[in-house]
């Protein structure tokens, strides 16, 4: 996998070593003449944005940089960056990152544009308003490229920011179809430095993605498709991102099944991330690794429902027991061998508020209509107790 691949689907796409090249011309076909580059303050000191900037530097383009967000952006990291994009009178947004950069870029994309738009396409009038993206009206955002330097949340490839309303404690999912960006460029020399904590925590951030969406109950074969697909990526890439950080073969391979992540969860996600939200909200804990640790104990209390088709996905993948059990064991044995704690309980959660915890996961848009099987909160807080205790009956870590 060394060439530069092109594929658009559903935005355009460039994939493999040295597609940074790329960028350039496409700012310049795109009329990106003084993009603001957001990302992380992580990455200030790190090798891709200094890749990032001698390659738009070398090609005379002016550019700004945002770092002032957290690992779970929120509402008020947005404005400070509308701020940030309006005083250094830039027309174009380039995301360096994972999805706390893409997150942010896009809400800044909104509310430069549209001062209500985070809370006019918050997904519940999403929902009561605009059924289809036909229905959605054009309000020329800004111009956004995306370069994803971790695999795991697929934003990249999706058309929804997730923020952190902190006043509130819950993450508010915002979504328009000029949010999606105008081009991905997917090079695994921008991931290859990547921890492997990170690594492990992002690419099981991916599984889930794929996994929930291939379990939802909505009807979207093409979806489903991509998912199985996802899975098997990373069934054969994630280990060998995690112990060999430069085989680029390896980082290629899970960019790209970050990436259908997002094509995929166009069917639904489900009660891991309806978990999984509000304990970001409120812990400030890393998505990517609460997702990691959540996965089997959502698919144990869903197993009634999915054991069949978790069953045909152990069979495409190959595993030795083609069942839930052997599915289930695959997952907790690929866990346990990219470092990813059993219980919530081992990165300092407790379940004293398992009962807000529940009410939450029973409000979040993942659990609506997309879990596998419909959940109560009296169901999520037991789920969330299990998974804080490191208790998954019929199975061992």
């Amino acid at each position: 996998m060394s060439a530069i691949h092109y594929w658009n689907y559903p935005t355009e796409i460039f994939c493999g070593p040295g597609a940074l090249n790329t960028l350039a011309e496409r700012c310049a076909l795109l009329g990106m003449r003084r993009p603001l580059i957001v990302t992380d303050p992580g990455m200030l000191a790190l090798a891709p944005l200094a890749l990032l900037k001698a390659h738009l530097t070398a090609a005379q383009v002016e550019f700004g940089v945002f770092s002032d967000i957290a690992s779970n952006p929120s509402l008020n990291d947005v404005a400070k960056g509308v701020a940030a994009f309006k005083a250094g009178q830039h027309d174009a947004l380039i995301a360096l990152g994972g999805g706390s950069a893409m997150d942010a870029a896009k809400g800044i994309s909104l509310a430069s544009v549209d001062v209500d738009g985070l809370q006019r396409f918050e997904w519940s009038q999403i929902l009561q308003h605009y059924p289809t993206l036909q229905a959605f009206e054009t309000l020329q955002l800004p111009r956004l490229i995306a370069l994803p330097t971790t695999a795991g949340t697929g934003s990249e490839l999706g058309r929804e920011a997730v923020l952190t309303d902190t006043e509130q404690q819950i993450k508010r999912v915002v979504s328009h179809p000029e949010l999606l960006p105008s081009a991905v460029i997917l090079d695994p020399v921008l991931t290859r430095d990547l921890p492997p904590t990170l690594t492990a925590a992002t690419g099981m951030d991916a599984l889930t993605h794929h996994i929930e969406a291939f379990c939802s109950p909505l009807y979207h074969p093409m979806s489903a498709g991509v998912a199985v697909e996802g899975v098997r990526l990373i069934q054969q890439h994630l280990l060998a991102a995690y112990t060999e950080g430069h085989n680029l073969v390896a980082r290629e391979g899970m960019l790209v099944a970050s990436a259908m992540a997002a094509v995929a969860f166009q069917k639904g996600l489900g009660g891991v991330h309806a978990l999984a939200h509000p304990l970001g909200a409120r812990y400030h804990k890393h998505h990517g690794l609460l997702n990691a640790i959540l996965l089997p104990y959502v698919l144990v209390a869903n197993r009634s429902t999915i054991s069949s088709d978790i069953a045909r996905l152990a069979r495409y993948l190959e595993l030795p027991k083609a069942d839930f059990d052997g599915f289930l064991a695959w997952v907790l044995g690929l866990r346990q061998q990219v470092g990813i704690p059993h219980s919530l309980a081992e990165i300092g959660l407790s379940d004293e508020h398992a009962e807000w915890v529940g009410e939450q996961a029973l409000a979040d848009i993942s659990s609506s209509d997309t879990n596998a099987r419909p959940l109560t909160a009296t169901e999520y807080s037991q789920i969330f107790r299990n998974a804080v205790r490191g208790d998954l009956p019929g199975a061992h870590a």
